[in-house]
């Protein structure tokens, strides 16, 4: 490290730039406050006239009562509107669920008779072959009709002829059951039709007039926002 000088401060020369630096603070301040002096602004000339409006204090403190007691009700207005529509939104979708499980309920009962329905038909079907099977051993063994002229007809012919007839009237009311039951499905399944139509048509006319009650209900409440509720107070006279 190289030598170096310590150079020993002139307390007067300090004291000197403090001096001037303060004057100097001070003369700005001093012409500062001049300006502020010679730019104030003059008087405002102002017309006299009356403030507070054309009603008295007693009148003005009953109107913010009056505003103060329409408010609480509009709150309570719009609350009760609220729980309204909630609560007809929640019995709207417990109808169609309730709706969609009698659906499911009405196929179920459908799938029932029609299997019902097979199983009487497949034990008729199997009734009449039976039957037919117990004629047919019945007729083996007896003369045929087209076989040979019989003059005098004894008991066998009696007998073939009983059997045939009988066999006959089997198959006759076998034919007259299978028709009625299929008559009586074929009703049956009108008349669940015209059923299930009927409660489509009930429950879409439910669900319109339940959306039209709550579309009333949000027209009323936009209608009371815009509009002031007038309530009677026994202390107004206006």
């Amino acid at each position: 490290v190289g030598p170096y000088v310590l150079v020993t401060p002139n307390e007067t020369r300090r004291k000197q730039l403090q001096q001037s630096k303060l004057s100097f603070a001070k003369k700005e301040l001093d012409d500062l406050e001049q300006w502020k002096k010679e730019h104030r602004p003059g008087p405002i000339m102002l017309v006299p006239q009356r403030l507070g409006g054309n009603e008295s204090e007693a009148q003005v403190r009953q109107n913010q009562q009056m505003i103060l007691m329409q408010s609480k009700y509009q709150k309570k207005h719009k609350r009760e509107e609220y729980v309204k529509a909630k609560k007809a939104a929640e019995e709207a979708e417990i109808l169609k669920k309730k709706a969609i499980q009698r659906e499911k309920a009405e196929r179920l009962e459908v799938k029932k008779r029609q299997e019902e329905m097979q199983r009487r038909e497949m034990f008729l079907e199997d009734q009449k072959y039976k039957t037919n099977e117990l004629l047919n051993r019945l007729d083996v063994g007896l003369p045929k009709s087209d076989s040979c002229q019989i003059a005098n007809p004894g008991p066998e012919s009696t007998a073939w002829k009983r059997s045939h007839a009988y066999k006959q009237a089997l198959r006759e009311d076998e034919n007259r059951r299978l028709e009625e039951m299929r008559q009586e499905q074929q009703r049956k399944a009108e008349l669940l039709e015209f059923k299930q139509k009927q409660e489509e048509e009930t429950r879409t006319r439910t669900l319109k007039n339940e959306q039209r009650r709550v579309n009333n209900a949000f027209l009323d409440r936009l209608q009371n926002r815009t509009e002031p509720i007038n309530i009677y107070h026994p202390g107004y006279t206006g």
